[in-house]
C-alpha cells in the first residue's frame, strides 16, 4: 500500500525539493503599471502643446471671467506700485513746486478777507494740462494769505503787536488783519518761506526774538526773514527752522514768538508746532 505523502510546504523549496512556480513570468504586473505611466505622461505633453498652440484669441476666450486675482497681472505677473506723489517730499521746492501736506494750504483765503481771492499755495496740486484756448494763461500769484495757528494753544495764532509777534486769540477786524500775513518764498532760500505783513514789513528773528520789520536789503535780514518747514509729527502741523540758525526753531514761550534750540531732547515739543490755515482778516 503506498505511503501518501502530504505536499510539503513551499516556502522553503529548496530545502524540501519543491521548484518555484515558473508558469508566469515574473515582474508582469510592475510592466503593466510601467506602460500605463508611460502613456499618461504622452497623453499630457501632447494635451499640453496643443493647449499652448491654441490661437491668441481662444485663450482670452477661456480666460473670460477669470479677476486679476485668479489670472496673472498683465505684464508678466509682476505688480506695479504707483509713482509716489510730489506732495510727500519733505521740504518744498517754491512757487509750484510740491510741498510736504505739513506746509502751508493750497486752500484760498475766505471769502470775507481783503485779501486777493484765488491765491494758490506753492504745494497746490496741478491736474492734466489744459488744451489750448487761444487766450494767455493767467499768471499764478506769487504769494497768499494765511495766519499761523498754535497745536496746543487753536484759539491762538501769531499776532503781530507793538512790532513783535506774540500769540493771541483774534479779536476784532483789525486783530485779524495783524494775525494774517502774505507767505512768500524765502527772502534767502526761495524753497523756504517768508511771512510779509499787509503794510509790507517782515518777521524776522533778531537777538532770537520774532517781530516785523522792514527789509533793509542785507543778507543778514534775509536770513532772518527765512524760515524752512520741517517734519513735526502732527498731521498739517510744521516746525518752522531758521536758516542761518538751522538748529533752532520758531517756538512760543509765555506767547511770545522766538527762536529757541530744537533737537531730540527738545521739552515741550508742541511749543514748537504750528498750523498755517486760512487768512483771519
Amino acid at each position: 500500500m503506498p505511503i501518501n505523502k502530504s505536499r510539503p510546504s513551499q516556502e522553503e523549496p529548496w530545502e524540501n525539493g519543491w521548484a518555484p512556480d515558473s508558469s508566469r513570468a515574473p515582474g508582469t504586473r510592475r510592466l503593466w503599471l510601467a506602460g500605463g505611466l508611460a502613456v499618461a505622461t504622452i497623453v499630457a505633453c501632447v494635451t499640453t502643446i496643443a493647449l499652448n498652440d491654441r490661437p491668441a484669441d481662444q485663450k482670452t476666450d477661456a480666460r473670460q471671467g477669470r479677476t486679476l486675482a485668479d489670472d496673472e497681472t498683465e505684464g508678466g505677473g509682476l505688480i506695479s506700485f504707483a509713482t509716489p506723489s510730489a506732495s510727500t517730499s519733505s521740504t518744498p521746492t517754491g512757487h509750484g513746486s510740491g510741498s510736504p501736506s505739513a506746509s502751508p494750504s493750497p486752500s484760498p483765503s475766505s471769502s470775507s478777507s481783503p485779501r486777493p481771492q484765488g491765491s494758490s499755495s506753492p504745494g497746490a496740486s496741478t491736474g492734466p494740462a489744459p488744451k489750448p484756448s487761444g487766450k494767455p494763461a493767467d499768471p499764478q500769484p506769487a504769494a497768499y494769505w494765511k495766519s499761523v495757528q498754535a497745536v496746543n494753544y487753536p484759539d491762538r495764532y501769531w499776532h503781530v503787536s507793538d512790532g513783535l509777534v506774540k500769540l493771541d486769540a483774534p479779536r476784532g477786524s483789525e486783530s485779524r488783519a495783524d494775525s494774517t500775513f502774505e507767505v512768500v518764498k524765502g527772502l534767502a532760500n526761495g524753497s523756504c518761506y517768508s511771512f510779509r505783513t499787509a503794510d509790507g514789513a517782515y518777521l524776522r528773528h533778531r537777538n532770537f526774538v520774532l517781530r516785523a520789520e522792514r527789509n533793509d536789503g542785507s543778507s543778514l535780514f534775509q536770513q532772518d526773514a527765512t524760515f524752512c518747514p520741517a517734519y513735526s509729527g502732527y498731521q498739517g502741523a510744521v516746525v518752522l527752522q531758521s536758516v542761518n540758525y538751522p538748529n533752532y526753531a520758531l517756538r512760543h514761550k509765555n506767547f511770545q514768538l522766538r527762536l529757541d534750540p530744537y533737537g531730540y531732547n527738545t521739552t515741550n515739543r508742541e511749543d514748537f508746532m504750528f498750523r498755517v490755515v486760512d487768512g483771519l482778516g
